[in-house]
């Protein structure tokens, strides 16, 4: 089997025309496809994405499919700027490996799971995201804290039982808040708003549903801190991105706070992944 053809798309949604979805397909000599996205659909990234997996297909027309290592190998170390890359180097990387892994199972006649060594759960829990835009009929942004609470409960009654907001997006009216005003010692004005926050969706949802609180990164080391210290007390399952990710940085949050501390899509690799493990960061 021989790779023939790969077509790259970029999708234009109707409802939001901040999310572009980048997408490929690879298609064999055998009839046989695979189909897989550069995970880099809302932000700025879209249309370098788009560019990383067109200059990534060129190189694998000819190859084996179900040599997926191999590709992955060449792709990652064959061009340069692969080794230790970044988000867009990845995005193009794994939209082509999930192409990849797509016609190994169809080949195969088994679902890609199988391959991967298994079922382990029959069911995967999931959480309500990024509640500060709202939900459903309750569209954001959201500043006050009473509907923080309400979005909350509301989500839950859909049957949800973990939700993960940030709560430091929008200031009191709504604005967004800029770099300059999250990335200093905060004044008690922010962090009370955040507090207030934090404690309408714990008192909205009970105590036997998991907030998770989301970042973005968006703070500095001193400020996650300070924000950290306010919200321990309510029960948080884990403190998203409370800074741009670096082992030293979450080291040293983590020294200071009762929280777990998780990353988001701002890590690639199992190598750039290893030293948050080694100085248990995350």
């Amino acid at each position: 089997m021989k790779i023939t053809k790969v077509d790259i798309l970029q999708l234009d949604t109707v409802e939001n025309k901040h999310w572009r979805p980048i997408l490929c397909r690879i298609f064999t000599d055998e009839g046989i496809y695979g189909d897989g996205e550069a995970a880099l659909a809302y932000a700025t990234a879209a249309p370098a994405a788009f560019g990383m997996v067109k200059d990534f297909a060129s190189l694998i027309i000819g190859l084996d499919p179900l040599e997926h290592e191999v590709i992955w190998d060449k792709l990652y170390k064959g061009t340069f700027w692969g080794q230790n890359g970044g988000p867009v180097v990845f995005a193009g990387i794994s939209a082509i490996d999930i192409a990849l892994w797509d016609i190994k199972g169809k080949a195969y006649g088994k679902p890609v799971y199988q391959l991967l060594g298994g079922k382990k759960r029959e069911k995967l829990r999931t959480y309500a995201s990024q509640l500060q835009f709202g939900w459903s009929e309750t569209r954001g942004p959201l500043y006050k804290a009473e509907d923080y609470g309400l979005v909350a409960r509301e989500v839950v009654a859909e049957g949800y039982n973990a939700v993960k907001v940030d709560f430091f997006t929008y200031d009191e009216k709504g604005a967004r808040l800029t770099s300059e005003k999250q990335t200093r010692l905060l004044s008690s004005h922010y962090l009370n708003l955040v507090e207030e926050r934090v404690a309408a969706t714990r008192e909205a949802v009970g105590p036997d549903v998991d907030i998770i609180v989301e970042n973005h990164a968006n703070t500095d080391a001193l400020s996650a801190i300070q924000i950290g210290r306010r919200i321990e007390k309510y029960n948080i399952f884990y403190y998203e991105e409370p800074a741009t990710p670096n082992p030293k940085t979450f080291a040293y949050i983590s020294s200071k706070l009762d929280l777990p501390l998780a990353s988001g899509e701002r890590i690639y690799s199992r190598w750039q992944y290893a030293p948050y493990f080694e100085n248990s960061s995350l």
